[in-house]
């Protein structure tokens, strides 16, 4: 149950890092909030509170499950497994919603 944790946790903080950074930038941003969810801009506040969410629960996934090893471990590897697939993921889909011309 930890190493889902973890794996998790990777994707819920990838996914947390464009609507904060876009966000605190001042810029819309796609979010499940807007309609039609995932497509449509919310506000700037919005994503930070959406980017917030996402981050805090990351940091629960990692810290407040099992003990987390770091380094070199297993641990590591699943949540790096899960950001990465999550930043592969949301750069496939903004790539289609932000510029559909280009897919």
């Amino acid at each position: 149950m930890e190493y889902l944790a973890y794996f998790a946790a990777g994707l819920f903080l990838a996914n947390g890092i464009p609507h904060f950074v876009n966000g605190v930038s001042g810029r819309k941003f796609q979010s499940p909030f807007a309609s039609p969810p995932g497509v449509g801009e919310s506000p700037p506040m919005v994503n930070v509170i959406w980017g917030l969410a996402n981050l805090i629960l990351g940091y629960i996934l990692v810290f407040g499950v099992g003990e987390f090893e770091t380094g070199l471990s297993l641990d590591v590897l699943l949540m790096m497994a899960g950001f990465c697939i999550m930043a592969l993921v949301l750069t496939w889909h903004f790539g289609r919603v932000r510029n559909p011309s280009e897919s």
